[in-house]
Order: structure tokens, then sequence, then C-alpha cells
């Protein structure tokens, strides 16, 4: 199956949508390769990157789910690198 490689950049505006957040995020931690969380705290938000190499279904799956979170927000960048599992 071919693999892309890609960014999601998310911010976290509900506090309580957190926990929910880390479950979908396990779910899909085999095509994880790398997370990076910063909390704002001036802002009370937090902003997380998440380094991706997975279908692109995979992507927009994920991407749907999380943006589905209350005070949550999401956004895909792809980049033209494939590759196969």
């Amino acid at each position: 199956m071919e693999t892309r490689v890609a960014v999601m950049s998310v911010i976290v505006e509900a506090g309580d949508s957190v926990e929910k957040l880390n479950g979908i995020l396990h779910q899909y931690g085999e095509f994880i390769i790398g997370r990076m969380g910063l909390p704002y705290r001036a802002r009370n938000i937090s902003i997380i990157s998440i380094a991706l190499d997975a279908p692109q279904d995979t992507i927009s799956t994920l991407a749907g789910k999380i943006g589905n979170l209350p005070g949550v927000s999401v956004k895909t960048a792809l980049s033209g690198v494939t590759g196969h599992d």
C-alpha cells in the first residue's frame, strides 16, 4: 500500500478534549513518526505538530477524527514523498 509523508498541525483550545485527542493519536501510533507538543500558557492553548508516514486515507481519517473534537482545529500538509509498506 502506498504511503505519504505528512505533517499535521493541531491547536487545542479546549483542555477537556486533550484526553480524547491522546486516545486517537494512540490508535494511530503505528503511523506517527514523531510529535511535539507546546503548551502556550499565555493564551491557554496547546500547539501540536505530528509527523506521519501513512496511507492518504488514513491521514484523512485521522485529521477528520481530530477535527471533530470540540475546541480542536487541525490542518494537514502532504509531501510528495511516497513509499510502500
